[in-house]
């Protein structure tokens, strides 16, 4: 059973940094995409960042050119840099890991910012 544990969360003030940080635990053969989503209240998940096995990166327009994905496959983690945060980034985030062909969530880190 593949688990995901999310870190990094927390209260910042507008025009500051987080680094969310997601480790895999469990067996895994092979990890394919890995990504960030967030859910604002009410409202349905959207994706955030994923990058692929090769290093591909996909970004919401939103959090273009201030976030920023990237991954450690050696330890099977996908971390999250967030700079220049704005309260309409305040979101529980969610981290996404395809294990095994097997899509599986974290719990969700809640990531406040405010004005």
């Amino acid at each position: 059973q593949v688990q995901l544990v999310e870190s990094g969360g927390g209260l910042v003030q507008a025009g500051g940094s987080l680094r969310l940080s997601c480790a895999t635990s469990g067996s895994v053969f092979r990890i394919g995409a890995m990504g960030w989503f967030r859910q604002f209240p009410g409202k349905q998940r959207d994706l955030v960042a994923t990058v692929t096995g090769t290093g591909s990166t996909n970004y919401a327009n939103s959090v273009k050119g201030r976030f920023t994905i990237s991954r450690d496959n050696a330890k099977n983690a996908v971390y999250l840099q967030m700079n220049s945060l704005k309260p309409e980034d305040t979101a529980v985030y969610y981290c996404n890991v395809v294990a095994d062909y097997v899509n599986y969530w974290g719990q969700g880190t809640r990531v406040t910012v405010s004005s």
